[in-house]
């Protein structure tokens, strides 16, 4: 199986091929005397990166070049610009992008977990015009198409709407989507079967596109972690998409059998090398919607004020309260584990206040209040090293660019928490591997050519960093604090980021994938 191109890959090749066999002796930029990790897994090694225009035009010893301006970058560390296959960038953060710039990321891959419109050239339309810090392309997601076209009440869909369904995730692709991202776990993409998914995706074996699914951990399947990256792993074989399992954790009273499903990965039948591929974040706790995971599904469907409305039938209530604590427990661990994002509280100190015992009658009353946003405590830091250690797993952060207070501290920390705990201190990746994650698996895994590496007639996305310095500082209660040794982020040739500070620019770009013609 191949992947649908076109003629700019051609022209992508043809412009790499002339790069390398070619050598100015002026260049835009040089970064001089750099330890270069190439995105390649392969050796590091001392050298100098030129760059003319938007692309890199050279690397090695170029100590006989000139260019209009040179850094020394001696004893830091030349990467490929990281990409955040997993990303919740906001209108508001992306023209800015400070804390995913602070990060060395540069690239962003929005609509994750089946959400954002359907409507991409839209989308990436009006993120264009509003300038761009950073590199976006987009998902078509499964969740909003389903919305659109079967709507939030649990019924099954008819042939006709089957087929809508179709035409709406065709049109995405042909805007450019680099695969279907769906929500498994979330409502309404819930309401869908397993041999409903296929049923929509299975025209798309061709596009050699991913699946990436936040897996569903549901009362149907015993709240089994593993049978929900299983079912993941299972629509892709069964339509020919590359299944990849989206921040991937072991979740609940499944914790420490990460080898389990790692295993099922390999063995799966793709057309990735290694079987499925996944993504995961260096953290014990996700970020999600108070109601999402917690609430059941039935008491969901319609819709905030279809739920509202079960919520005062005491029968009903009784039954919600009873079945959101066990999901709190099979989950989280138990409900010590939530904590509010928009009142920075714990459940526990939210209970107090409320005078209530019952965590599932806390997690309504809050809800009558408002939806709001949770941090959800859930596994081990064994199966977290284990995940990430995987041939096929990327390091993403299910962030993005943001300019809000109240969030899950990897929208600031992920990948110089990566660089600085799990390779400088635990030692559990190593350099040249870590950012292998970051950059050049994550373009392979969904398909991006021209980024990703360190390499002549690719694109100048770059980060420059510290070693021995980098770390982040992000907390659960302070999670906007700036991570330290991430120097220098370039976009398309650009200083977007520029000794530790953001420059201002926005030379940014929408990001598609090329299409058959």
């Amino acid at each position: 199986m191949t992947r649908l191109i076109s003629k700019s890959f051609f022209i992508s090749a043809l412009l790499i091929f002339i790069a390398a066999c070619s050598e100015p002796s002026s260049y835009g930029l040089i970064l001089r005397g750099g330890t270069v990790v190439d995105g390649s897994d392969g050796a590091s090694y001392i050298g100098d990166v030129a760059i003319t225009g938007d692309r890199i035009a050279a690397v090695g010893d170029l100590g006989n070049a000139s260019a209009a301006e040179e850094i020394d970058v001696t004893g830091l560390v030349v990467a490929p610009g990281f990409i955040n296959i997993h990303s919740h960038a906001t209108a508001e953060g992306l023209p800015t992008a400070v804390n995913m710039l602070s990060q060395g990321v540069t690239t962003e891959i929005v609509n994750a977990d089946g959400a954002g419109p359907f409507a991409l050239d839209d989308q990436f339309r009006e993120l264009d015009a509003a300038g761009l810090a950073v590199n976006v392309g987009g998902f078509i997601g499964f969740n909003s198409v389903w919305r659109e076209v079967v709507g939030l009440d649990e019924v099954r869909p008819t042939p006709a709407q089957i087929n809508r369904m179709q035409a709406l995730i065709r049109e995405g692709l042909e805007s450019g989507a680099w695969g279907v991202s769906a929500g498994l776990d979330y409502v309404p993409g819930y309401y869908a079967t397993t041999e409903e998914v296929i049923e929509v995706l299975q025209p798309f074996a061709e596009w050699d596109i991913v699946f990436a699914n936040h897996d569903r951990v549901t009362p149907e399947n015993g709240f089994s972690s593993i049978a929900g990256m299983s079912e993941t792993i299972a629509i892709g074989e069964a339509t020919g998409l590359i299944p990849l399992i989206t921040h991937m954790k072991v979740q609940g009273w499944e914790q420490g059998r990460a080898a389990t499903i790692l295993g099922r990965m390999s063995a799966a039948r793709t057309s990735f090398p290694g079987g499925a591929v996944a993504d995961v974040y260096p953290y014990l706790a996700g970020q999600t919607g108070l109601q999402s995971l917690i609430i059941p599904s039935w008491a969901q469907a319609g819709g905030r004020d279809a739920m509202l409305e079960r919520f005062s039938q005491p029968d009903l209530r009784a039954q919600i309260i009873i079945e959101a604590e066990q999901a709190l427990q099979l989950r989280f661990g138990g409900y010590e584990g939530v904590y509010l994002l928009q009142s920075q509280r714990e459940l526990t100190a939210a209970m107090d206040e409320l005078g209530v015992q019952s965590p599932g009658e806390a997690v309504i009353q809050l809800l009558e209040e408002a939806g709001q946003g949770i941090i959800a405590r859930f596994g081990l830091e064994a199966d977290l090293i284990e995940i990430m250690q995987h041939p096929t797993a990327s390091i993403a952060c299910d962030c993005g660019a943001s300019t809000s207070d109240r969030i899950h501290p990897r929208f600031w920390g992920s990948y110089p928490k990566v660089l600085g705990e799990y390779v400088r201190e635990r030692q559990a990746l190593t350099l040249e591997n870590a950012i292998y994650k970051m950059s050049g698996l994550p373009a392979k895994t969904i398909g991006i050519i021209d980024r990703g590496l360190i390499k002549p007639g690719m694109r100048a996305d770059i980060t420059v960093f510290d070693p021995d310095t980098v770390i982040d500082h992000a907390t659960y209660d302070e999670p906007a604090q700036m991570s330290d040794g991430i120097i220098h982020t370039i976009v398309n040739g650009q200083l977007a980021w520029r000794d530790g500070a953001a420059t201002g620019t926005q030379s940014g770009e929408v990001v598609v994938r090329p299409l058959a013609q």
